[in-house]
């Protein structure tokens, strides 16, 4: 059986100042396992990195659970240690993760030191960071060990901590937004550097990004959010070439990469998350509502919940009372005579 890391029915609480409390996710499920691509997207504010800090034990969830290996995730130190040793989180900002006192070589040394991976390697320590900067497409390797994060280009630094992931041999990859400060041609070759490494190495990647067009290029599978819970997923092509919810044909109407679109404006934010609407989450921004095409589940839209959708890796589904209508139509033997 391969790695396997999955959240279930995920809800993450947090108190504002003003006492109310917020919910970054309300109901998250996602599944991730070793040799595949999945990418997690959505608007900025839906919760994206918060199930992925939440996947590795940065985040304490109020209910549901996270499972490594199909258990429920031990959450003592010892047990955290054991999945981060597996699952590795690649984070956001390069410059703000790696420590401007450090060299390239202490950072990446970090992580074989806390896992004590050097003992019965058969290899030294500098062998091992060497190879990791190598894997991660640092060459020749020995050239940057004494080198600070201030000295290096941003795809250098993207490639460092990728690199200090890789040094423990991890079977999962989460990656926070791997690419988003970055220019066009590197993130290109940051992209094609997670697809080696899944190739050659068997590593599973989730990729969090808002970025469908990346998806396009990089997933096997896509998972969508919105404000905290996951509205579509399925196989990359089957989402992107017949998106079913509304806020996922929003979202790829305004990828440039795609043709032959008319663009979807969304009509404000994603709503403040201490306040989360009635009925589909999704209803006060919904075009098919604005424009009529759901008036006949317009009830079910603004007052009727949601299930949480499975995070089943197979199949293609969505959470959306337009969509359910039109499957019941299609299912319908009376409906289908009819027509």
């Amino acid at each position: 059986m391969s790695a396997e890391l999955s959240a279930h029915g995920l809800r993450v609480e947090f108190t504002t100042r003003t006492g109310r409390v917020a919910r970054a996710l309300d109901g998250a499920d996602l599944v991730v396992r070793a040799g595949e691509v999945v990418a997690l997207v959505g608007e900025s504010g839906s919760g994206k990195t918060t199930l992925a800090r939440s996947l590795v034990g940065l985040t304490r969830p109020a209910a549901g659970e996270v499972r490594w290996e199909g258990r429920p995730l031990d959450r003592s130190t010892r047990g955290l240690k054991r999945l981060r040793r597996h699952a590795q989180l690649v984070l956001q900002d390069p410059l703000g993760a790696l420590n401007p006192r450090h060299t390239v070589y202490e950072s990446v040394a970090e992580g074989l030191r806390v896992h004590r991976l050097v003992a019965g390697s058969g290899r030294t320590e500098t062998e091992l960071v060497a190879q990791a900067l190598a894997s991660a497409g640092l060459r020749p390797p020995e050239g940057l060990f004494l080198r600070y994060p201030h000295e290096l280009s941003g795809g250098q630094r993207q490639r460092v901590l990728i690199a200090g992931a890789l040094a423990l041999q991890p079977q999962l990859l989460i990656a926070d937004e791997p690419v988003s400060s970055l220019d066009a041609s590197i993130r290109g070759e940051i992209l094609a550097l997670l697809l080696r490494l899944r190739e050659e190495l068997g590593l599973g990647v989730l990729v969090v990004t808002h970025d469908l067009g990346l998806a396009w290029n990089i997933a096997d599978r896509i998972a969508v959010m919105y404000l905290g819970r996951v509205v579509e997923s399925g196989p990359t092509e089957d989402v992107l070439t017949s998106p079913q919810h509304p806020y996922t044909q929003a979202l790829l109407s305004v990828v440039p990469e795609i043709e032959g679109l008319e663009p979807v404006v969304l009509r404000g934010e994603i709503p403040d998350p201490t306040r989360i609407p009635a009925g589909c989450r999704f209803h006060p921004r919904c075009p098919a509502l604005a424009s009529g095409e759901a008036d006949a589940v317009a009830e079910a839209c603004r007052h009727t919940a949601l299930a949480i959708l499975s995070g089943d890796p197979e199949g293609h589904r969505s959470a959306c009372h337009l969509v359910a209508s039109r499957e019941e139509v299609t299912h319908d033997p009376a409906s289908r005579a009819a027509t």
